[in-house]
């Protein structure tokens, strides 16, 4: 065997982002606990004191050989830093696992829906997987669930949290709830606009957060779950003032709405009763 078979080094490639902190507990918590982990992030946070396994650990930056001998890498940083270091960590011959969104436009990438009728059908040969965002997963879970009812047409608003903007968007949030509430200027470092008590469809123009880009990805992923459904959902995505967790709003029609719609325009009461039974 080779010795990245014989492996039990783990990489989280983006250990300091919020997906990256739950990623380590989680496996901590598996069947993985007693691996090698190692954590790495972008040089402006590496040297950050975290732990791993109970014991003080330092992020440490991207070098070379940071990839060898691993036998998984987790990307859950931002797509661009993914991008910068996706070859490096293919070529270490690792299983790798792409949760940025950074991978998903790469041919030979497998994305991995994780659910009965998309992506059930995963070759297991492959060692490149990119994984959907959560309203990503959301869609391809209501597509399939709604295919076997006809589904004609499909709509969805998301409503993102600060949390998705990492813990500084969490703090922005936390501090402009606060100064608002005692009648204060709000900062904006993060959002560049009032994001607490405020639902809305951007961000400032100086803000690093860009709900464009959000929308882009999370229809790049619905497009690759309607692949096996005719169906192209119509998507819109929504800063909310929450801290923690996606919800959604989704509208939904079918065929036999549409054929029951008909019959009720051309036929009687007494007739559409017998039609629709």
């Amino acid at each position: 065997m080779s010795a990245t078979r014989d492996s039990q080094r783990i990489v989280i490639a983006g250990a300091s982002s919020l997906l990256g902190a739950e990623l380590k507990s989680l496996l901590e918590e598996s069947r993985f606990a007693s691996w090698d982990l190692s954590l790495v992030d972008e040089e402006t946070v590496a040297g950050t004191l975290t732990e791993a396994g109970g014991e003080p650990v330092v992020i440490q930056p991207v070098e070379e050989g940071t990839f060898e001998r691993a036998k998984l890498i987790f990307f859950t940083g931002s797509a661009a830093f993914s991008e910068r270091n996706l070859p490096a960590a293919r070529e270490s011959g690792a299983t790798v696992i792409d949760l940025s969104s950074a991978a998903l436009n790469i041919p030979e990438v497998q994305v991995y829906f994780a659910m009965e009728g998309v992506g059930h059908d995963a070759d297991r040969q492959k060692t490149f997987y990119a994984v959907p965002s959560a309203p990503g997963l959301a869609t391809a879970k209501l597509l399939g669930a709604l295919s076997t009812a006809g589904l004609s047409r499909l709509s969805l608003i998301f409503f993102r949290p600060a949390s998705e903007a990492g813990r500084p968007g969490i703090e922005e949030l936390e501090s402009q709830t606060t100064q608002l509430l005692s009648f204060q200027p709000a900062g904006q470092p993060v959002f560049d606009t009032q994001v607490a008590f405020n639902l809305i469809d951007r961000f400032g123009p100086a803000s690093r957060e860009n709900l464009q880009s959000v929308r882009a990805r999370i229809r790049s992923e619905a497009g690759i779950a309607a692949a096996r459904n005719s169906v192209q959902p119509s998507i819109q995505v929504l800063h909310a003032p929450v801290f923690y967790g996606y919800t959604f709003a989704a509208h939904r029609r079918t065929q036999f709405q549409i054929l029951a719609r008909h019959a009720r325009r051309n036929l009687p009461q007494s007739r559409l009763h017998l039609e629709l039974r």
